[in-house]
């Protein structure tokens, strides 16, 4: 199954830039996972077809769809607790 993370951010935000250290974390950590990042400012038509309105935003998917989205700067286990459901 493949399991996807996309992160929806922009240059300009600081919260994007708290949320950035812990996804390199967690891309080291689980390699088998797909880490996607999408600049809302230079691809607003995925930011569209997902409904990005709030930034950062963190989707969680798999081959049947999402399986979780987190608006805000979102830690570590909170990721990792979509990332196990979304392999499962």
């Amino acid at each position: 199954m493949t399991v996807t993370l996309k992160d929806f951010y922009a240059d300009w935000c600081g919260p994007c830039k708290t949320q950035d250290p812990i996804l390199d974390d967690l891309e080291e950590e689980y390699g088998e996972v797909d880490f996607e990042k999408i600049n809302v400012d230079e691809e607003q038509d995925v930011a569209n077809e997902y409904h990005v309105r709030s930034l950062p935003t963190l989707i969680v998917e798999n081959d049947d769809g999402i399986v979780e989205r987190f608006v805000g700067v979102t830690q570590a286990d909170d990721i990792e607790d979509a990332l196990n459901q979304a392999s499962a």
